[in-house]
């Protein structure tokens, strides 16, 4: 049973500052859910008979078991309508769950040794979800998000992660600040309409990977830091697109530097 005030609650956090406000954020379905328990302690947890059947959890305080996590946590049981009410899936999924948005203390030291995402003013939600689902696909563990970058707490976002969200850090930054504070050798890749063929240029493993907002690219200040300019070719002349979609553009070129190592 859920009250009307929590039905409110949750409903709520859609919003970026509720979620502010509050500091939690919202995940739903199984696989995104349970994989964010592996990392985080949930706040709440609401589901259905189906779901909790399934885990082995009982209502109240609980120990639910999910993959290879286990989670002291109250699991308020709901019924599909409930879930329906609260829910910001067209289809919603067994269980929606609270958790806190991570504080993450990130030491710019560690970028280094590494290869990053910097996403400079990515709007879409969807392409933000599907570029940390491709940061985890590649093994790389940290996005540097722009302050207008969409926010990835919202929940069009978290769902788009499929569970991605749970091993990728976002870290909220003055993109400049961060590449001013980077020695000046240091490897800042770009995808640029006037860049070098991806595939005809040095790749390093570590460094980092500048991609730009779905209208405009990359932003002048963001582009005059960086110091190899990169664009993944198009194979047929003519009349043709104009560009490729920011998360399909991340995907090859995190392919292409990992495919060198």
């Amino acid at each position: 049973m859920i009250s009307k005030n929590q039905i409110k609650y949750i409903r709520q956090l859609e919003l970026k500052k509720y979620r502010k406000r509050e500091g939690v954020f919202v995940a739903e379905g199984p696989k995104v859910v349970g994989d964010l328990m592996r990392r985080y302690q949930p706040v709440a947890v609401y589901a259905t008979e189906e779901w909790i059947a399934s885990t082995g959890a009982s209502t109240g305080s609980a120990t639910v078991e999910t993959g290879s996590a286990t989670v002291e946590q109250r699991v308020t049981e709901i019924t599909d309508e409930e879930l329906r009410r609260i829910s910001f899936l067209q289809h919603p999924q067994q269980v929606l769950a609270l958790f806190p948005i991570p504080i993450i203390h990130y030491p710019l030291s560690t970028i280094h040794s590494k290869l990053s995402l910097a996403l400079d003013g990515v709007q879409d939600p969807g392409n933000l979800g599907t570029i940390i689902r491709i940061a985890d696909w590649f093994g790389i563990d940290t996005i540097y998000c722009s302050e207008d970058t969409a926010d990835a707490y919202n929940p069009k976002v978290v769902q788009a992660t499929m569970g991605s969200i749970a091993r990728v850090n976002i870290i909220y930054i003055d993109l400049l600040t961060l590449l001013d504070s980077l020695p000046p050798s240091y490897p800042v890749y770009g995808t640029l309409l006037d860049g070098e063929d991806i595939y005809q240029q040095p790749l390093s493993n570590e460094g980092i990977i500048v991609m730009g907002n779905e209208g405009n690219g990359i932003s002048e200040p963001i582009r005059q830091r960086v110091n190899h300019r990169l664009l993944i070719p198009r194979f047929r002349e003519g009349d043709t697109a104009e560009s490729l979609n920011v998360a399909i553009a991340t995907a090859i070129t995190c392919s292409e530097f990992r495919r060198r190592q």
